[in-house]
């Protein structure tokens, strides 16, 4: 890693999605000196959902900035809100660095943060985290998890042609890869660990996946778990015991969490035990360290369902507008 100078900031928002954008926008608006840092590409978790996904919520609730998102579909796709949201950063000419990873934060002795990256430092005074919670897997923890057959994301259908396809979970990335795997001539069983598909589930999909079950189409175990996985099947604990079925692939789609050990390597403070939501002011969204602010789905700690796009926007006014009304 080379060393650069280091440049300093009023503001550095610490991920490129949706809500970092909108913390950008009300960054400049506010005339601040900003900077977005974005380990990945532009909107990155996006980018990384499922090629053919729709979104539950309409255009509207997912705009920032106040730009209308237009669309002729009744829900937006994920391609049309890639291109929304690119259009928003250029437009705007939002100050963002790409492929740039937030390796650590730390205070310095003026009061203001180090922040540390893949590519360089920086000086800041105060810090957005808006890093969503799309990083990393809620394992499953059992034997052969490791196995290349198994995958925790899920992108394109076809790739799951005329195989024979565990999905394991009931809510809507579940749901989606089981039926669009199946129009794809996949062999689909669906193993979920409560008695019904989840109530979440799109209220579009829902009446799908419970006809396709009715038929026969996709076979469904209720109140089961995988228990562990070789290369050519998989063993499944059912109420009338364990079951084996032959296997070539196993989509355990079982839900995402936030980066409990950067937010912990920086110094917020986190509960132990679940929801493990991290301590922060829901009027201001400021952390206990004062000058950390958190804005959007990661607030949620584990408890993902309750912030979304359309939710959190308000965190980039409630943000910026405390910073404003204190000394920067």
């Amino acid at each position: 890693m080379s060393e650069h100078l280091t440049s300093s900031y009023d503001i550095i928002i610490v991920g490129g999605g949706p809500i970092g954008l909108a913390c950008a926008l009300e960054a400049k608006q506010a005339n601040l000196n900003y900077l977005i840092l974005e380990k990945g590409c532009l909107v990155n978790s996006l980018y990384n959902y499922p090629q053919n996904m729709t979104f539950f919520s309409s255009s509207e609730r997912l705009e920032i900035g106040d730009i209308p998102f237009v669309t002729t579909n009744p829900k937006p796709k994920r391609t049309e809100a890639l291109e929304y949201y690119r259009r928003i950063q250029q437009k705007f000419e939002l100050d963002t660095h790409l492929f740039e990873e937030v390796l650590d934060i730390q205070r310095n002795g003026d009061a203001n943060f180090n922040v540390k990256t893949s590519k360089r430092s920086y000086v800041t005074k105060k810090v957005i985290i808006a890093t969503g919670f799309y990083d990393i897997p809620m394992l499953l923890n059992i034997p052969g998890e490791k196995l290349d057959k198994v995958r925790h994301y899920y992108n394109d259908p076809h790739y799951y042609s005329g195989q024979k396809v565990i999905v394991v979970g009931a809510s809507n990335s579940s749901i989606d890869a089981a039926l669009e795997t199946f129009r794809k001539g996949a062999q689909v069983t669906l193993v979920i660990r409560g008695n019904e598909i989840s109530p979440r589930v799109k209220y579009w999909v829902k009446p799908d996946i419970e006809n396709r079950i009715a038929a026969g189409e996709i076979d469904v175990l209720y109140n089961s778990q995988l228990t562990s996985v070789t290369e050519t099947s998989a063993s499944i604990q059912t109420p009338t015991g364990i079951v084996e079925i032959e296997n070539d692939f196993v989509l355990a789609l079982t839900g995402y969490r936030p980066n409990f050990d950067f937010l912990r390597k920086i110094g917020v403070n986190i509960p132990e035990q679940a929801p493990c939501i991290p301590c922060h002011n829901e009027q201001t969204m400021e952390t206990n360290i004062t000058g950390l602010y958190l804005a959007g789905v990661v607030c949620g700690g584990l408890n993902t369902h309750l912030w979304f796009i359309e939710n959190s926007r308000i965190h980039a006014k409630q943000i910026i507008e405390h910073i404003r009304s204190t000394s920067i």
